[in-house]
This record gives C-alpha cells, structure tokens and sequence, in this order.
C-alpha cells in the first residue's frame, strides 16, 4: 500500500506555529503532498488557505492555530492506503 513517510511526519508534526506567509505556504505544501491520507483536508486547511491571499493582513489567530495543529495530529494518524483486492 501506499503511506506516509513518518520521518517526514516526524520533522512537520514539531513544526512551531508559521510566523509569515512563506511558513504558511510551505506548511501547507508539504501536508498537501498528502492530502489524500487526511479527511477533509480542505475545509480543515481554509484558514490557513486564506492567510495566502492577496491584501490580507498576515494573522495567526485561533483559527489558523486549530487548523495548523489539526492537520499535524491527523497526518501524525494517517492510514496506509491500499489497493483494493
């Protein structure tokens, strides 16, 4: 089947909260790259997603910090995907 690296998991999941923009677009894409093992990974991601649009004003603020820790622990409890029989 097909899984999720855990030393890379291992390095994101200790990650401190992102303190730019840059952060947050490097963040999301390395948790995008597996974004198939994590439900839901849009909506979850949104807060962060919106950090990166143009003219807005970089705050980090609860709801960026649930979805960021949100997206650690699921990644950290990610299932192997399998091909079915």
């Amino acid at each position: 089947g097909i899984k999720v690296d855990k030393s890379k998991v291992g390095i994101i999941t200790t990650l401190p909260n992102p303190t730019s923009v840059w952060e947050v677009r490097s963040f999301l894409g390395h948790v995008g790259f597996y974004r198939r093992f994590i439900k839901n990974f849009s909506k979850i991601s949104l807060p962060l997603s919106k950090l990166l649009q143009k003219d807005v004003d970089f705050k980090f603020d609860q709801p960026c910090i649930a979805a960021f820790q949100e997206l650690k622990n699921r990644l950290t409890s990610a299932p192997i995907l399998q091909a079915p029989n």
